[in-house]
């Protein structure tokens, strides 16, 4: 039944709604094969020493006792038991380095779980998370959903966080979130579809295309001008939700249909006058430079992108890039600081598919 309906879906109702939206579909995961498609997905391993920053109780496994395809979904599977030194068991799966995207609408089709201290999230990562860390890199919540209790199990929440002068910035607010209660039932009891629409203005969350939470991007917000890659995983435990209790029930399950991304036409299409023609990289603003610099480069299609910054002896210094981008215009901070340099000349080069480009650059202190 779910391959009948899902590719009347795609066929039939979705290029209607789509197109009359000029939206295309760039890169989806169907779960139709018959395990998790490492060509698309990473699993993340372990606990992270600090329960991922939120003193969760879980140890994320790669077992398919945790994350396994079953029926055309994906199938995310939290366990009550003893492995790596903690008491629960789950997966967390990510795109980064496969692939990652700057706007359009970002949707998955799920079946939550429930219970007190179940945490399951759709979210997202900035790309340069692994050279300015969290949270400069931003983060988007598309769906997070904290159980248990009268409205846990029936309440999703939208969230963005960045970096404000190097505080940690959210919206909403925790002392004002603007949550989605849906009107009858819970989220464990069928599938609903969760969604963002990303452009260079705004983020608008919706659940079931229903629209309850909008950011307005400003220039203050410049994480959100960079491309993302897309995680999935159910936490156990943790600050916000607590610790499950004698009422929770194990094992938990999040069901996912399918992940998509799509892309207004305008983005994706040859006739976009912000789309160039050619693989670009600029010299980098300001240089000489201290203690960072600008360096920004152009993509004439999505392509697989490395960024790496080497010193005047070729060791390499730091990698800014490294993962899909889609096409368009790019913008990467190099912070020296925060790597310790000596003053000197440096050299940043671009390697794409079927191009590799080099420019120097100055730090002096």
């Amino acid at each position: 039944m779910k391959k009948v309906i899902s590719i009347l879906m795609l066929n039939i109702i979705f290029p209607v709604l789509l197109n009359a939206q000029s939206y295309k579909l760039i890169w989806s995961d169907e779960f139709d094969s018959t395990s998790v498609d490492l060509n698309k997905w990473t699993f993340e391993i372990g606990n992270n020493n600090n329960g991922w920053g939120n003193n969760e109780l879980e140890y994320y496994t790669g077992r398919s006792n945790n994350a396994y395809l079953e029926n055309g979904n994906l199938v995310i599977k939290a366990l009550k038991e003893s492995y790596g030194g903690k008491n629960y068991t789950s997966a967390r799966i990510k795109t980064q380095g496969k692939f990652s995207c700057k706007y359009g609408k970002i949707v998955a089709r799920m079946k939550l779980p429930y219970g007190k201290g179940i945490w399951p999230a759709f979210w997202m990562l900035g790309d340069a998370i692994s050279f300015v860390g969290w949270p400069k890199c931003g983060e988007i919540d598309i769906m997070e959903m904290v159980g248990g209790g009268v409205l846990g199990d029936k309440t999703v929440y939208g969230t963005a966080h960045w970096d404000n002068n190097n505080t940690h910035a959210q919206y909403p607010d925790g002392a004002h979130p603007q949550p989605y209660i849906l009107p009858s039932g819970s989220f464990s009891d069928d599938f609903h579809t969760f969604d963002i629409t990303w452009d260079s203005q705004k983020i608008i969350w919706h659940v079931d295309d229903k629209q309850y939470c909008a950011l307005t991007l400003n220039s203050s917000l410049s994480a959100f001008q960079e491309t993302f890659f897309i995680l999935l995983n159910m936490a156990v435990g943790g600050n916000w939700p607590g610790n499950p209790d004698t009422s929770t029930v194990f094992p938990q399950t999040l069901t996912v249909d399918y992940v998509r991304v799509y892309q207004l036409s305008s983005s994706v299409g040859k006739n976009n006058s912000e789309i160039p023609e050619k693989v670009s990289l600029e010299q980098n603003y300001p240089n000489p430079f201290n203690p960072e610099t600008n360096i920004n480069f152009s993509l004439p299609k999505a392509d697989y992108v490395r960024l790496v910054v080497y010193d005047s002896l070729g060791r390499k210094v730091a990698t800014l890039v490294d993962g899909m981008r889609a096409a368009g215009e790019h913008h990467v901070n190099f912070n020296s600081p925060e790597l310790a340099l000596s003053d000197g000349v440096y050299f940043y080069k671009l390697t794409t598919g079927n191009n590799s480009l080099t420019k120097k650059m100055l730090l002096l202190k």
